[in-house]
C-alpha cells in the first residue's frame, strides 16, 4: 500500500522544490544594482507627474463592493436554472423572492446615491 503513494510525494517534492529554485536561481542570476532613474516610475519616457500613491474616494469602494455583491447574489441563479425543470412552480416563487430581495436592494442604493459617481 504505501508504494502505491511514492508518486505523490515525489509531485509533492517536485511541486515545493521547483518555485524554491527558481526564485533562488533567478535571485543568482539577475543583476543586483538599482539606480535612482531605473526605480522611477514609467510613464512613457516623461517625468512623473505626480506621487503614484493617490487616494480614492470612499465613493468609489462603495460602488466596487455593491457590483461585487450583485455579481455574487446572481450566482445564485445558475443553480436554479439548472434545476429549473424539477423545482416547478416552486422554483418560479423562490427566484422571484430573490430577484424581489435583490431589486429592492438595488433601489436602497439607488436612492442613497451610492451609484453616482459625481
Amino acid at each position: 500500500m504505501p508504494e502505491g503513494y511514492l508518486p505523490i510525494f515525489l509531485f509533492m517534492v517536485v511541486a515545493i522544490l521547483f518555485p524554491i529554485v527558481a526564485i533562488v536561481a533567478a535571485r543568482l542570476i539577475r543583476p543586483g544594482n538599482p539606480f535612482a532613474t531605473k526605480l522611477e516610475a514609467y510613464e512613457c519616457g516623461i517625468k512623473a507627474a505626480s506621487d503614484s500613491r493617490g487616494r480614492y474616494t470612499v465613493r468609489f469602494y462603495i460602488i466596487a463592493i455593491l457590483f461585487v455583491i450583485f455579481d455574487v447574489e446572481t450566482v445564485f441563479l445558475y443553480p436554479w436554472a439548472v434545476r429549473y425543470k424539477q423545482l416547478g412552480w416552486f422554483g418560479v416563487t423562490e427566484v422571484a423572492v430573490f430577484l424581489a430581495i435583490l431589486i429592492v436592494g438595488y433601489i436602497w442604493a439607488f436612492k442613497k446615491g451610492a451609484l453616482e459617481w459625481v
